[in-house]
């Protein structure tokens, strides 16, 4: 559910008229809906209500700072998985021990930020990085807490991109090796067992890989218990979907119906990872039509936004509704909406029918919120959008468009240039 909705024809972010903000903002843009993030937040953490839990906003899917400023006062965590990511959480004013360290590649300098920032646990994701979080550590006179994420082989039946669960992936250690590893760790000086994580992919619109992957690690915490080992806190990753055409995706209270029944007899404090679930639905991206293009029977639909704005459609073909910001009768058309990037890869819909649109008018391209900014880039050396944040009948730019001026920050020409 979102708070983008048609008032008498116009496209409404909860009170405010999009076109109203596009005239002062411009486009390309993003705007976020306050009302919709606290409604996905507060889903997710009713739902656990009742079982010790965090939950841990993944902050890949977006990290602009207003945003997670606004679920750190809802009590939210963060899912991070790079050194800058942990500086947004912490900026963000979301407390260091709510804070879980994910990523294959974690650098030494990373590693030292995040065991003096002193957060929550690290996920390690192999026994290389775990020998290498236990020197560090001790160079620091500090011990690491730290799960291991265990790889259950369970298929996400999701887009192949961004399924992470088979064992065929970069992620985690092989849950048939993890015993190994949790009795290699258990016998480092710098290192403090916590927990078990374990991350199957996104998207996924079924409850069943969760409980099937979960089934698995609940036999590996069994495991570990009578060897010693007790875990503490049980990371069931993220990856809940959400419908961005078609897709009937489940609300966080039938996983938590799945999950909490299988948890209820052991004493873990859950963690869950929620990103896309949260805030895909929470965001637009408005661009302008610059042209109409009609070449042999293909049409084209020429709009100011890009891949470099949103690379979704382009990497994995991913669908978005495309509405327009004020509805009129017009004759239907079937065209590619495409933008203005020098690749034929550039494109949000292919033969998409749709009221035929004219220049200048405005387009929301829906369910941007999560890995749409986050993702963006300068290719073309084209700027980056503005992002708004609308709470009832108020809005604010929560970023400000770049400007050429900041395509060249932090280079220099150098002397024998000169």
């Amino acid at each position: 559910m979102h708070d983008f909705i048609y008032k008498n024809s116009e496209l409404y972010a909860e009170e405010v008229p999009v076109r109203e903000i596009a005239e002062k903002v411009g486009t390309p843009l993003y705007i976020y809906s306050h009302k919709t993030l606290l409604k996905h937040y507060n889903a997710f953490d009713e739902a656990f209500d009742g079982y010790p839990h965090i939950i841990c906003f993944a902050l890949k899917a977006n990290s602009n700072l207003a945003l997670l400023k606004l679920l750190a006062r809802e009590g939210s965590g963060s899912d991070v998985v790079s050194g800058g990511e942990l500086f947004l959480a912490l900026k963000a004013g979301i407390p260091a021990k709510k804070i879980v360290y994910a990523g294959v590649g974690k650098t030494k300098e990373e590693i030292i930020y995040a065991l003096k920032s002193r957060i929550l646990m690290f996920n390690v994701e192999s026994p290389d990085e775990l020998m290498t979080i236990d020197k560090i550590a001790g160079e620091l006179g500090v011990k690491a807490p730290i799960a291991l994420r265990v790889n259950p082989d369970i298929s996400a039946s999701t887009h192949p991109y961004i399924s992470t669960g088979l064992k065929k992936h970069k992620f985690g250690i092989p849950i048939n090796k993890a015993l190994e590893y949790y009795s290699l760790a258990s016998k480092l000086n710098n290192v403090k067992i916590l927990g078990i994580h374990k991350h199957i992919g996104s998207q996924i619109t079924k409850v069943s890989p969760f409980v099937e992957a979960l089934k698995k690690v609940l036999v590996l915490a069994q495991d570990l218990k009578s060897q010693g080992i007790e875990i503490k806190y049980l990371d069931i990753g993220g990856g809940l979907g959400i419908s961005y055409d078609e897709e009937v995706a489940p609300h966080p209270k039938s996983l938590a119906r799945a999950i909490i029944p299988l948890v209820s007899s052991h004493n873990f404090t859950l963690i869950i990872e929620p990103g896309r679930s949260i805030a895909g639905n929470a965001g637009i991206l408005i661009t302008k039509v610059l042209y109409l293009k009609k070449h042999l029977k293909k049409e084209f639909v020429i709009v100011d936004a890009g891949m470099n704005d949103l690379i979704r459609p382009s990497l994995y073909e991913a669908y978005h509704h495309i509405l327009p910001v004020t509805r009129k009768n017009r004759p239907k058309v079937i065209a590619d909406v495409v933008g203005p990037i020098c690749e034929s890869g550039d494109f949000f819909a292919k033969g998409r029918k749709m009221g035929r649109p004219r220049h200048d008018e405005l387009l929301a391209i829906m369910s941007a919120g999560a890995y749409g900014f986050s993702m963006s880039s300068n290719y073309n050396s084209r700027t980056r959008a503005a992002e708004v944040l609308v709470k009832g009948k108020d809005f604010s730019v929560i970023r400000e468009r770049e400007t050429y001026k900041d395509l060249i920050k932090g280079e220099k020409i150098p002397a024998f240039l000169k």
